[in-house]
């Protein structure tokens, strides 16, 4: 995999970033505190709204509050917008979202950062008002790890920094041979697997044709990432696609029905049925090791080997 590095790990023009719940409720008082303290010392202004103290039940506040929280930050003009967690929540909000009112936040230079449950939001951004986000780390998850789990991971936060700064252009990784001298341009978008296939038949799925689409999963067994995946092709998205990408599938126990049966063999099906290049390697996804890249911008992408470059 190759990224660039962030020189001297700081960020540039002191990039306000705020910190929201929105999703899943934060009981990481101390993740949240070790997030601001490694923002800070990377050189960004942080700012925790209230709503990462926010309880309702399994979510951070109730619908209506979690709502409020999602306008508050469009309106807030921080630089950066990142979830603290994902967990659930946002699909109940979708319906009620001031669409326009969160994409000109982007349009006056807001980023919205984030994976796993903010793909709905990502997704309904993207297909209501066509503004772009950010794949990225959480505050939390992320940047709150404490140092007995390993900390923050190096590549995470020198391609967030970078992607931030507005240096960060292009990416690659490592892929399974057999897409070499592939070359093909158009909009990347995705997210969380399961969170995507919600969205299908809904006014919130993006209606992307000739893009490339990525995703990623977790806690999933790869019998539900194949059907997910399959739900997909059958609904005519992925034929759509100039490629597909498949991030990280993490957090699954193996059953002893498998009888070799792996994420593998559920792509191998894919390949067999569609006719959509399918690379996997994207180090994206609920890992320590995570690119940060645009959602809903137009990427050109190419293979040499078995390298994948893409860049916007």
């Amino acid at each position: 995999m190759k990224q660039g590095r962030a020189h001297g790990h700081a960020a540039s023009g002191g990039s306000s970033v705020v910190v929201f719940g929105s999703a899943g409720v934060e009981l990481r008082a101390s993740a949240l505190q070790r997030a601001r303290k490694r923002l800070r010392a990377l050189g960004f202004e942080v700012t925790l709204d209230p709503s990462v103290k926010l309880r309702h039940q399994r979510f951070a506040g109730s619908d209506e509050q979690r709502l409020a929280t999602l306008h508050r930050v469009a309106d807030s003009g921080a630089s950066i917008a990142m979830a603290c967690r994902g967990g659930y929540g946002m699909t109940r909000l979708l319906d009620s979202i001031d669409w326009k009112r969160i994409g000109r936040s982007v349009e006056r230079g807001t980023r919205w950062v984030g994976y796993s449950d903010m793909t709905a939001l990502q997704m309904g951004l993207l297909a209501h008002t066509g503004a772009s986000s950010w794949a990225g780390p959480m505050a939390c998850d992320d940047f709150g790890r404490s140092d007995a789990d390993g900390g923050v991971d190096d590549v995470t936060r020198d391609c967030f920094v970078e992607a931030m700064g507005g240096a960060l252009r292009a990416l690659g990784f490592r892929t399974e041979p057999g897409h070499d001298g592939l070359h093909v341009r158009g909009v990347l978008w995705g997210g969380n697997l399961a969170m995507l296939c919600s969205l299908l038949g809904t006014p919130h799925f993006p209606r992307v044709k000739g893009g490339i689409l990525f995703v990623e999963e977790v806690n999933e067994h790869p019998y539900r990432v194949e059907r997910c995946l399959l739900q997909l092709h059958q609904a005519g998205v992925l034929r759509q696609q100039k490629a597909l990408l498949v991030g990280a599938v993490t957090g699954f126990a193996p059953s002893p029905l498998d009888r070799g049966y792996t994420i593998k063999s559920a792509i191998a099906h894919l390949r067999g049925v569609s006719r959509t290049p399918i690379l996997t390697g994207l180090p994206f996804g609920h890992v320590r090791t995570k690119m940060s890249f645009p959602v809903g911008r137009r990427i050109e992408l190419a293979v040499q080997g078995r390298d994948v470059f893409f860049g916007w």
